[in-house]
């Protein structure tokens, strides 16, 4: 049994109200800034996220990551699943 949170291909993930996706041009990097929370992103993590505006459903996502980065898409879809469901469990991202 895998650890990969089961997240359907028709979700249509968000960031909630309060959290962004913010440049820090100071320190040139990607944050994700919630009340009282901040979470530092990878470039992987600022692609993703960069996708989730309540319209594009998972599945959407995945493909479109896949073909950018020309990976497996079995592989993308484990690692946005699970990156989308600890950012869920810690409301960060709706899904």
């Amino acid at each position: 049994m895998s650890d990969t949170p089961v997240i359907a291909d028709e979700v249509k993930p968000r960031l909630p109200r309060g959290v962004r996706l913010k440049h820090d041009d100071t320190r040139g990097e990607w944050l994700l800034l919630a009340p009282e929370r901040v979470v530092k992103t990878d470039a992987i993590a600022v692609e993703i996220l960069k996708r989730c505006d309540g319209i594009a459903t998972l599945g959407e996502i995945v493909d479109g990551l896949a073909e950018q980065f020309k990976a497996e898409r079995s592989r993308v879809a484990a690692d946005v699943r699970g990156l989308l469901g600890e950012l869920a469990a810690k409301r960060m991202v709706d899904l």
